[in-house]
Formats: structure tokens, C-alpha cells, sequence
């Protein structure tokens, strides 16, 4: 038989803490979620939250006056859609101003209407898809190059090359790809889309000359 003495275990953990103390208050605390006495002291003292309420605001789109009544958080893009109810040529998408599906022009200038609060918007010039001619040559040169597939992201592209083309009327190749940079398209029909860029800007040009 062996004589080794077994070590004595501690009678109490080196960080004061014994395991049964630890059981213990574990039951006090789980007992006072239990019975819901954490919860009523978080909502005894709701915070009083306030804000800035609906304004009436007036918005310049297609050369005819839109009047709303949105709260000043509300963003171009969603006034269009969701308060107007017949301006949805613009997409929601990505919603973080990087898929360029809902360009609009602004002042002449191609904007995210996803980025652009509706109140700010107020005094400027805003055009959209719903406001092109049926048979512009934009319109007409993507689909005569098949610019388009699902068709999700070409309002934006069609508006984003409007701009670029009234900034840019003769682009080489090269310039179509810098200056619709900014749009995405899911389907990768990129090939059609410059193709299309590059016959708007000749006919444009032609119907100008002529």
C-alpha cells in the first residue's frame, strides 16, 4: 500500500471568489431578471426623444414644381419615390451613393439622389429619366447596342451619360470609361453601354450640326 499523502485542496480560491459564493450570486442576479425587476428600472425614465418634424418644401424636377411635406432627414432619392409616388425611374440600390442607380441631374450636374437631402435640393434644376424625350438619342443608342439587360441600373447610366455628354459632346473611348465610372452594372453589359455613349454623342452632334 502506498503512504503518498494526496495534497490537501484550498478551502478557498486564491481570487476570494468560492465556487459555491460564485452559484449563489449567479441566482440573486438571474432572480432579479427573472422577475422582471431589471427591466422596470430600465423603463421607469423613458428618454424624452424629439426632433425636427415634415416641412413643406417645393423641388424643381423636369421643369415643373413638386410640392412635399417631408421631414429634413428624407433624402432626394426617396422624396421622388416614395413621397412624389411617380418619379421611381431612379433605383434604390446600394443606398450608400456607389452603384450610381439613382442619378439624377442637379444644377446640370449628374448626383446621387440617394446622397442629397431633399430639403438641400430646393432652388436647383432636377431632371430625371421620366423627363426625356421617348426617342432622345441617348435612349435610342442603348438599345440599338443592346445597352441594357435587366434594365435595373439604366436610368442612372442613362442620366449619368446625359451629363457627361453635355460636359463632353466629342469623348474618345478612353473618357466614356472615366466619366461613367461612377455607375455599376449587375449584368457587366459595359461593352453595349460605351458603345451606346460613343453613337449618342454623334448623333447628338449631327442633329446639332444640322
Amino acid at each position: 500500500m502506498s503512504s503518498r499523502k494526496e495534497p490537501e485542496l484550498p478551502s478557498k480560491p486564491k481570487n476570494g471568489v468560492s465556487r459555491r459564493g460564485f452559484i449563489g450570486g449567479m441566482g440573486i442576479g438571474t432572480g432579479a431578471v427573472g422577475t422582471g425587476l431589471l427591466e422596470r428600472e430600465a423603463t421607469a425614465a423613458p428618454a424624452n426623444v424629439t426632433g425636427p418634424g415634415a416641412v413643406p418644401i417645393t423641388l424643381n424636377i423636369n421643369g415643373k414644381p413638386v410640392n412635399l411635406t417631408v421631414e429634413p432627414r428624407v433624402t432626394l432619392l426617396d422624396a421622388m419615390r416614395n413621397y412624389h409616388g411617380e418619379l421611381t425611374g431612379a433605383k434604390k440600390v446600394c443606398d450608400r451613393g456607389t452603384c450610381g442607380a439613382c442619378t439624377v441631374l442637379m444644377a446640370g450636374k449628374s448626383v446621387y439622389s440617394c446622397t442629397v437631402l431633399a430639403i438641400d435640393a430646393q432652388g436647383k434644376n432636377i431632371d430625371t429619366i421620366e423627363g426625356m424625350p421617348v426617342n432622345n438619342p441617348i435612349s435610342a443608342a442603348w438599345v440599338n447596342n443592346d445597352g441594357q439587360q435587366c434594365g435595373y441600373c439604366t436610368p442612372g447610366f442613362v442620366m449619368a451619360a446625359k451629363g457627361f455628354l453635355s460636359e463632353n459632346p466629342n469623348p474618345t473611348l478612353e473618357e466614356v470609361n472615366h466619366g461613367l465610372g461612377g455607375n455599376l452594372c449587375r449584368c457587366g453589359t459595359y461593352m453595349g453601354i460605351r458603345k451606346a455613349v460613343l453613337e449618342a454623342a454623334k448623333n447628338m452632334k449631327g442633329a446639332h450640326n444640322g
